[in-house]
């Protein structure tokens, strides 16, 4: 773990010589340790009389409130940045807001105006990341200190109770670690997690905007990558049908052809995700033959807008879920593009695997709780996040795996009864429930759905999400047969119901929504495989290695390692 220089200043009291003794604490912090590295300024007072009550010229209320939340943090902030220009080294600063600083807080609009000062003074130091100095304002709700602890409870409750500690440590290291982060505000609350403020379309209602930048080459990206656009670029094709996806794909160049049509964005691509049906794109299964390229989702950042899109900006962070995202740039729509706090491969797995077990457990499935529910493939990409939302409904869940470390991590989530088919007997140990599972999320298929099948409770919910160990078979997708099925159902008035994410988009923004703020709120973990795969050559690496069996999380691959290297540095 790299090791860090921090300054932090808690400025409560206004002192006398402010300056002078600032002075001497920064001067004292790199004589003692030879750096400053990261510096939070943390102030945070409020006004002691009530605005409208104040009768004084405010020399001791509002105007000392002022001088300790505002005032304060520009002079710390100053005398950070002169003594990281004079060390020649980057660093980071962050000054501590407040969401009263974002909205009216009328209890106090004294406290509010100044933590609305600190916001929009830190969001204009944008520039001098130029010279590797990011600052960035951390907006966390009430807390549970002595000053929030003054505030009406009934209030506390309305805003979603007190705001733990440990996220807002959470939000002070990802302003830290995330380079792309340069005067971004990160609004922390029970409510919704972590955001960034203004979102891209509340911006996008003042910033201003150049007339000629879908039309040239040069991209103001705010991470560290290229700055310039290449005339061509590299994405795999389809070139033959086959289930094996390394026979029936290539990589080719193509020329990165400007300007954009006026709705069309250009997405360079950091992330992309691999999933089980992939091979089955390769076999022309999916959009009845025609030849298109390979890859369902990514993560990446805007490195050009056409004429016509007003709601996003070059520089911005961006998900989108559609074909021909294992490509190192990409051209959609902009009304595709999901604008998202950073390119990481977290977000990738809470795309088309998220949304999968988000959707159909409460579509479908019709999840409540009090029930049981039984997961396959649980510890795979969409299996992690189906068990651990059934556990945060209020239910029993039941798992299948392969491999100790597989059930490890299925115990880690909660899970009531893993299953490991590798050590127990599947059938024998879902005997262990004589009343049946409620629901099924299956993704293997062949004897494993006729396994969920017969442990299926009278008025039970099956979902096939897939059927993964019949995708590559020797002779290719050959449907199986399953006797009785008909009989079966009606016997125990059961549902079997079919999943296609696609034939649910327009629950996907509701259910992306929720699934991030579990994610920022640490209610939900993401798992990414910890194997790395880097650049285009090794998709079809990726792809067998999540039809091994031996993939644990999602599956990612790093379509720029440069990116990935850099983010890391700091």
């Amino acid at each position: 773990m790299k090791s860090w220089s921090f300054l932090l200043l808690f400025l409560l009291n206004a002192m006398l010589r402010i300056q002078e003794i600032l002075l001497l604490a920064f001067e004292k912090h790199v004589a003692t340790y030879g750096g400053l590295d990261i510096c939070i300024n943390s102030a945070g007072i409020n006004n002691p009389v009530p605005f409208q009550n104040d009768q004084s010229d405010g020399a001791k209320t509002w105007r000392h409130t002022i001088k300790v939340n505002l005032v304060a943090v520009i002079d710390c902030t100053r005398l950070a940045i002169k003594t990281m220009q004079a060390l020649q080294k980057p660093g980071v600063i962050i000054n501590t807001g407040s969401y009263a600083g974002l909205f009216p807080f009328f209890l106090d609009p004294i406290y509010s105006g100044s933590k609305g000062g600190v916001v929009l003074f830190t969001r204009s130091l944008t520039p001098y990341k130029r010279e590797g100095i990011r600052v960035n304002v951390l907006c966390p709700e009430v807390v549970r200190t002595e000053m929030g602890e003054k505030l009406d409870p009934k209030y506390v409750s309305l805003m979603g109770g007190f705001v733990p500690m440990e996220l807002v440590v959470k939000g002070a290291f990802e302003l830290i670690t995330d380079e792309s982060r340069a005067g971004s505000c990160l609004w922390i609350s029970n409510r919704r997690g972590m955001v960034y403020w203004p979102i891209p379309s509340e911006e996008a209602k003042y910033s201003l905007r150049s007339s000629t930048s879908s039309r040239t080459n040069k991209i103001s990206f705010q991470a560290p990558l290229s700055s310039q656009l290449p005339q061509n670029f590299e994405k795999l094709v389809v070139h033959t049908w086959s289930q094996n996806f390394r026979d029936a794909t290539h990589i080719i160049s193509a020329p990165l052809r400007l300007p954009l049509e006026s709705d069309q964005v250009l997405l360079k691509v950091i992330y992309a995700g691999v999933n089980a049906g992939d091979v089955n794109f390769s076999a022309g299964r999916y959009f009845q033959g025609t030849k298109k390229d390979p890859g369902f989702e990514a993560v990446g950042i805007i490195a050009a807008i056409g004429d016509s899109v007003r709601n996003l900006k070059v520089g911005t962070p961006a998900a989108v879920m559609t074909i021909g995202c294992y490509a190192e740039f990409m051209k959609v729509p902009s009304k595709q593009i999901l604008p998202i706090p950073r390119p990481d491969p977290e977000v990738v797995a809470l795309l088309t695997s998220g949304l999968t077990a988000s959707i159909a457990l409460e579509e479908l499935g019709q999840m409540k709780s009090g029930k049981v529910v039984l997961v396959t493939a649980a510890a795979g990409g969409t299996g992690q996040f189906a068990v651990q939302l059934a556990k945060l409904a209020g239910n029993k869940v039941v798992a299948t795996c392969g491999g100790k470390e597989k059930a490890r991590l299925l115990k880690e989530f909660g899970v009531d009864r893993v299953i490991d088919y590798k050590t127990e007997d599947i059938k024998t140990a879902l005997e262990e429930f004589p009343k049946g599972v409620d629901i099924v999320y299956e993704c293997v298929g062949g004897n494993m759905f006729n396994l969920c099948l017969d442990a299926l409770a009278i008025r039970g919910r099956l979902i096939v999400i897939g059927m993964i160990s019949q995708y590559q078979g020797k002779d290719g997708w050959k449907p199986l047969n399953y006797p009785g099925l008909v009989e079966k159902l009606l016997a125990k008035s059961q549902t079997v119901a079919g999943f296609v994410l696609i034939h649910y988009s327009h629950l996907m923004q509701k259910h992306l929504i929720r699934l991030f703020q579990l994610y920022s709120s640490g209610k939900l973990k993401v798992v990414i495989d910890p194997k790395r795969f880097s650049g285009l050559h090794s998709v079809s690496d990726a792809v067998e290695h999540l039809h091994s069996g031996k993939s644990t999380g999602k599956v990612v691959v790093c379509m720029d390692p440069s990116f990935e290297h850099q983010m890391a540095k700091l």
